[in-house]
Order: C-alpha cells, then sequence, then structure tokens
C-alpha cells in the first residue's frame, strides 16, 4: 500500500449535516481497502479566488494508505459529487 494526501472544499451552502455525511462518505470509501492514519477538518476558510460562484468552502484533509483501486474510486467519486467545490488527491512522499 502506498500513502496518499487528498484535501478536498466542501461547499459552504449545505447544511453541517450534510457536510458531515460527505466527510464520512469519503472517509468510507478510503476504508473499503485502506486506511486512514490522519483526519483533520480545518473548518470554514476564505477560498484565495472565486470557484463557481462560492467565496467560503469546508476544508479538509486527509492522510491515507491505500492501494491505488482505491485512489482511484474516489477520484471517480470526487468528480461527480455536487458537495465538493476542489479536490487534490497527491502520493505523499514525506
Amino acid at each position: 500500500m502506498r500513502k496518499y494526501e487528498v484535501m478536498y472544499i466542501v461547499r459552504t451552502d449545505i447544511e453541517q449535516e450534510q457536510v458531515q455525511a460527505t466527510i464520512e462518505k469519503f472517509q468510507g470509501i478510503i476504508n473499503n481497502g485502506g486506511e486512514i492514519t490522519k483526519h483533520d477538518v480545518m473548518g470554514k476558510r476564505r477560498l484565495a479566488y472565486e470557484i463557481n460562484k462560492f467565496r467560503d468552502g469546508h476544508y479538509v484533509l486527509v492522510h491515507f494508505n491505500a492501494n491505488p483501486d482505491v485512489v482511484a474510486e474516489l477520484d471517480r467519486v470526487m468528480k461527480i459529487s455536487d458537495e465538493i467545490v476542489r479536490y487534490l488527491i497527491v502520493k505523499d512522499v514525506a
């Protein structure tokens, strides 16, 4: 298994329960074949620039170990999720 890091931004115009459900959905995808080593919900922050008419977002940072097929599934689900403004998955070299 390889080490990965994902940071994603959840929209702010949805309810807090829906934000928590989105976070749990992505945790479930990672835990289905991988393991989370660090999970940090950074909270609501201002974006550097406007993205799809959003100026703020809930930032979430996750470090995890997984196989590439888990990462591919996570990428696929994040692409089609309406709750996600932006995301980035990278290999963790540290």
